[in-house]
């Protein structure tokens, strides 16, 4: 991974926001800091404390091009590329750029998630109050750095005013000066001239807030790594998630729309769309937008090894598919248009498959995850005859039962593209059918439904004739739904623990039914 580390000045990388040179990805989330924060990271700066580097990429990277946006705040003559992207730091640097460049108060939240608007002052009789060596240690900087209405009237909890800094004269009086001015010379000098009037042209007064203030916030370097220009879009999407752990977690998918959006295909409105199709079936409600990319990436790297095979380029005969970060990053705008209408109703069908084996809701399904390959492949195939169905059956009910979708799942989605669609043209089991096993011991252990197992059994329970337990009627989706039927116990608890049936027994799946 190339990149160059470096310190940048603070007031070089707020011009660079300012002027757009340094923007943000459009998948960077909202700016979210409160009040008490943003004062925190203030008195940081100003004691020359650390807050943490800054990560940037190159913007003309031709791996990676994104929809980019200015950081909120900035007001930009047209549209200007940007020379950097924020990859991390985007909290810090708004904030700092909001409070120091902008002319407007800033938008945040107090305690209480509630939202204000501030603007932030240093309190200069406070900054100034010591005079000895260790001033700095000694001084309650939570006093120093403060915030007041927008307005610029303090108010008491009556609502009289107390001190109003509505003008720069009143601001002066008060001693306390505007954290807004301090990058620009034009405003700073007025208000320095403005200060010595009321403070008897006392230079070495202004002197010390240049010490104390000024020159820090002017003169304070934050660490800058910058990616250059030849990074993956597979690594930026990991850099992004490892150095955002303290924020939202960026998924591919986020990624992937910034992508799109840079070539004007709208993936959020897109899968807004087919989502609320899929979730008119109960079956397909906790489908997750990366499982629809997934099975979109299983097809195209599917095609792509069929085209190279034909060509001679490839003999292993799975080499190559794949549903992972790096093949889903590699989706083209006009390669998800071409399968995500056939995949979308991979997952209709899938979800009609599932209803006919007696899963009728979201949380009756043993994987989600089996999904991913069951809707590629349903996708792929299209209309099935009863052969091919009774295989796709059983293919699901061994991945279920043999609990095979728990873990390194992605490798088995690409597996099972390949090997099913070899098995219904003729060719060998695939390792999900021979890989399967199932004990009857397991049934013991079968306890909840965090188990696939525990869940599969129940529904073949109801497929194959078990009546309801209540009432002694067949179990079909009509009663399931108006009867609410769920699992429960056969021998009640209390029965158990009088013949002294132990709980691993009572709890267990053979003590179950519908």
């Amino acid at each position: 991974m190339g990149f160059e580390a470096t310190k940048v000045l603070l007031p070089t990388l707020l011009s660079d926001i300012q002027t757009g040179k340094a923007q943000l990805p459009e998948f960077q989330r909202d700016w979210v800091w409160d009040d008490q924060r943003i004062k925190d990271l203030l008195v940081s700066v100003l004691r020359k404390h650390p807050i943490g580097s800054v990560m940037l990429l190159e913007s003309n990277n031709e791996q990676a091009r994104f929809k980019v946006r200015p950081i909120e705040g900035v007001k930009l003559e047209g549209t200007p590329k940007p020379q950097t992207l924020v990859l991390d730091g985007q909290q810090r640097l708004t904030s700092l750029f909001q409070v120091l460049k902008s002319d407007e108060a800033v938008k945040t939240t107090n305690d209480r998630r509630q939202k204000i608007e501030r603007w932030y002052y240093l309190d200069l009789n406070k900054l100034l109050q010591l005079r000895d060596s260790n001033w700095d240690a000694k001084l309650d900087w939570e006093e120093v750095v403060i915030s007041i209405p927008k307005d610029r009237v303090i108010r008491n909890f009556r609502g009289e005013v107390i001190q109003d800094c509505s003008t720069v004269a009143h601001e002066c009086a008060a001693g306390l000066m505007p954290l807004s001015i301090v990058f620009s010379e034009k405003l700073k000098t007025l208000w320095q001239l403005e200060f010595s009037k009321h403070n008897g042209n006392n230079m070495e007064t202004w002197l010390l807030v240049y010490q104390r203030a000024l020159e820090p916030l002017q003169q304070y370097n934050i660490p800058v790594i910058q990616l250059d220009k030849n990074e993956s879009k597979e690594a930026i999407c990991k850099v992004f998630e490892k150095v955002n752990t303290g924020g939202i977690a960026l998924d591919v998918f986020e990624l992937l729309t910034a992508i799109f959006a840079a070539e004007d295909f709208d993936l959020r409105a897109d899968w807004s769309e087919r989502f609320a199709a899929l979730k008119s079936h109960k079956v397909l409600e906790t489908v997750a937008k990366t499982d629809f990319l997934q099975s979109i990436a299983l097809l195209v790297t599917f095609e792509q090894r069929e085209r190279d095979l034909a060509a001679g380029k490839r003999s292993d005969e799975t080499a190559g598919v794949s549903c992972k970060r790096k093949s889903i990053l590699d989706l083209s705008p006009s390669q998800y248009r071409l399968w995500a209408d056939k995949v979308q109703q991979g997952y209709q069908s899938a979800a009609q498959l599932l209803f006919d084996q007696f899963i009728f809701a979201a949380r009756d399904l043993p994987y989600r995850t089996q999904l991913v390959p069951l809707a590629a492949l349903l996708a792929r195939l299209g209309s099935l005859n009863a052969g091919t169905r009774a295989k796709l059956v059983r293919w699901y009910w061994c991945g279920v039962l043999g609990e095979l979708y728990g873990s390194t799942t992605e490798t088995r989605f690409a597996k099972d593209l390949t090997e099913v669609l070899a098995w219904l043209e003729g060719g060998a089991e695939p390792a999900t059918v021979t890989d399967a096993n199932f004990s009857a011991s397991r049934l013991l252990s079968l306890s909840t439904r965090n188990s696939a197992a525990y869940k599969g059994i129940n529904a073949l329970l109801m497929r194959d004739g078990g009546l309801d337990f209540l009432e002694g009627q067949p179990i079909n989706s009509q009663v399931y739904f108006e009867a609410a039927i769920d699992i429960h116990h056969i021998f009640p608890k209390a029965w158990c623990e009088k013949n002294d049936i132990g709980s691993k027994r009572r709890e267990s799946v053979v003590n179950k039914t519908p």
